[in-house]
């Protein structure tokens, strides 16, 4: 189509630029929430595939472990208890149950298939890389499934990152996001202060659930943003 004497940007020209500004926040959350975690994911997968060592991660682990004490004891296997069974297990099936008992089919599904898809990804990748737990010293609460990567570690990710989408056109953005990686962060410590993960399990854990989270996003929210009425 050619341009008019009035409007000399063509029409197909102008279209594309207004498409691209409103969609360049997809291609920023593409680059950042799945092909740079992703990236990161696959170099710790294959040091590990090749049962290579990361030099910071016995570094880590024992100024973690310099840290011990049995107050903080205590409180990190707390904290390590509600990044799993006590909290983000039962936060993940109420947070399903509430959205699809509110009839928000499409955030209910994106939730569903984001934990579940997060915990099936996890429970495959264990056996297939096949790390053992670190052996530095006897932890206070013991793990005998392989290590990476670290199922704390994604499934809490996989939580704060569902959360943070849903609340991303709302108010709550930024007191979710901040808690949430406080969240985040809290259960990774708690995992390599008790010397059941190495720090590249909990890295790769936040990667692979990051990932997945926001390439499933992309996905089924590609056209609306949560919370539209229309579409439903």
């Amino acid at each position: 189509m050619r341009a008019s004497a009035d409007n000399p940007i063509p029409e197909e020209a102008a279209g594309f630029r207004h498409w691209l500004r409103r969609n360049s926040w997809r291609f920023v959350l593409l680059f950042v929430g799945v092909l740079l975690p992703l990236a990161v994911f696959v170099a710790l997968a294959d040091e590990i595939h090749e049962f290579e060592a990361f030099h910071f991660d016995h570094a880590l682990l024992w100024r973690m472990h310099a840290m011990a004490s049995p107050r903080l004891d205590a409180g990190v296997v707390w904290i390590s208890r509600l990044g799993y069974q006590w909290g983000v297990i039962p936060l993940d099936m109420l947070l399903v149950a509430l959205l699809l008992a509110r009839r928000h089919w499409r955030e209910g599904s994106f939730a569903a298939i984001a934990v579940v898809g997060s915990a099936l990804l996890n429970l495959a990748s264990k056996p297939f890389f096949q790390r053992d737990r670190p052996g530095l010293w006897e932890s206070i609460a013991p793990e005998s499934s392989f290590s990476f990567p670290s199922g704390h570690a994604m499934g809490s990710m996989t939580l704060v990152a569902i959360l943070v989408l849903l609340a991303w056109p709302t108010c709550w953005r930024w007191p979710v996001l901040l808690l949430g990686a406080l969240f985040a962060v809290l259960v990774g410590f708690s995992r390599v202060y008790l010397g059941v993960h190495y720090p590249s399990d909990i890295l790769g854990g936040w990667c692979a659930g990051l990932a997945w989270v926001v390439g499933v996003y992309l996905l089924l929210f590609r056209r609306r943003a949560p919370w539209s009425a229309i579409g439903r």
